[in-house]
């Protein structure tokens, strides 16, 4: 502050990615992962056991999907909050982005793995 003894220092905080944008993206792989094990569990089952099997196996995936998409959007709203210098800036849209769209995907994998179980069990 010029005219006072006192001086005032900013330090340049270096952005940091968002941990919710990461764990967003875990999350959603994670998602697509499982959902793959309900589609096999789904199309290859043998009869009512595959079904239950892949109806647990979507409950996880289901649930990571969602929490996947949640996170990727708060992720973003944290992203795009503007901060005052000494504050920490965040960074990772494109985590967030890519979180939200696998956990998405994820979570329509899930649904295609659950209806094609019913469908074959249904069947029989």
């Amino acid at each position: 502050m010029p005219g006072t003894p006192f001086a005032v220092v900013h330090l340049d905080v270096p952005p940091v990615a968002s941990g919710l944008a990461v764990g967003s993206l875990v999350a959603g792989v994670t998602s697509i992962l499982v959902s793959i094990l309900v589609v096999c569990f789904g199309a290859v089952g043998g009869g009512a056991n595959g079904a239950w099997a892949a109806g647990a196996f979507a409950a996880l995936g289901g649930l990571t999907g969602a929490g996947a998409v949640v996170a990727g959007l708060l992720g973003m709203r944290q992203i795009r909050r503007p901060a005052p210098p000494p504050a920490v800036r965040f960074t990772g849209r494109g985590l967030a982005v890519a979180g939200v769209s696998c956990g998405g995907v994820g979570l329509l994998l899930c649904l295609l793995g659950v209806g094609l179980a019913l469908l074959l069990v249904l069947a029989q």
